[in-house]
């Protein structure tokens, strides 16, 4: 099967995890894409592991730098004419507490998980409205819906981000322009190593919760299942994703949950 053969399809967070996931899949489905991350040696090495590899462009980006968007747009439309798909999947995750994060660090988190996608979006979208056509799939979390310990500043991000594209999707879905919201629970990625401390310091080890999580595979395929049928949100996970429902029919029995949850900290 091959939904999406001949799309443009461009991944940030593309060099591992999810985003690696999700550039094999839609590869498999006849898309030519376009690979963003800071790791240009990585996606280089995503990129030749696809079918098709020379049909695909690796393009570094920082999601700090938004000043930048706007050319690396003109890169993408002047090698491949047109953006079908972007996919706003990069992000880093957080394993601090909320007292002891400096504050300097909670800006840039934010930088990198909420206003970088949407310097992006805000880049890209003028081309999907020309086009009268495009789909922003945004790679949320289950913590865009409640808060755990440990996560304050992560959590704020995502639930920034449902804010923002929920509105957007309501504004540009008469221009042909479609939004999906995805919500991974825990995936088996780098995710907790890679997530940030209190003074910015690497959380430097995996967490059980995520050791056991699902496959990167496995939210791939359900993001393009979701991507395919023009779905504006899914939940992708294990037992987790039950918090959700919690969260909005018994926020008290969830609040007594979370308040006995067992959670690790980079010191």
């Amino acid at each position: 099967m091959e939904r999406f053969v001949g799309k443009v399809v461009w991944i940030t967070g593309a060099s591992s995890g999810i985003g690696e996931a999700l550039a094999h899949a839609f590869a498999r489905e006849g898309a030519r894409l376009v690979l963003s991350s800071r790791r240009a040696g990585e996606l280089e090495r995503v990129r030749r592991l696809l079918p098709r590899a020379d049909d695909h462009l690796c393009l570094p980006l920082d999601l700090t730098q938004s000043a930048e968007f706007p050319a690396l747009v003109a890169q993408v439309l002047g090698r491949c004419g047109r953006i079908d798909l972007l996919v706003n999947n990069g992000g880093v995750s957080q394993r601090a507490l909320a007292a002891e994060a400096e504050l300097a660090v909670e800006r840039g988190l934010m930088e990198v998980d909420y206003f970088g996608p949407v310097a992006l979006t805000k880049a890209v979208l003028p081309t999907m409205l020309a086009q009268r056509s495009g789909h922003l799939v945004v790679v949320s979390s289950v913590m865009g819906y409640i808060g755990t310990p440990g996560r304050s500043t992560y959590a704020a991000a995502k639930h920034a981000l449902h804010g923002y594209f929920d509105s957007l999707r309501a504004e540009v879905w008469r221009e042909g322009v479609k939004v999906t919201l995805v919500c991974p629970g825990y995936v088996a990625t780098q995710v907790s190593a890679n997530a940030l401390g209190a003074r910015g310091e690497l959380h430097g080890r995996t967490d059980a919760t995520h050791l056991e999580g699902i496959s990167a595979e496995r939210c791939a395929a359900a993001t393009l299942q979701a991507v395919a049928r023009g779905r504006e949100e899914i939940v992708v996970g294990g037992r987790e994703t039950w918090a959700i429902p919690l969260k909005r029919f018994l926020p008290g029995v969830l609040s007594r949950v979370i308040r006995r949850m067992a959670f690790s900290v980079t010191r």
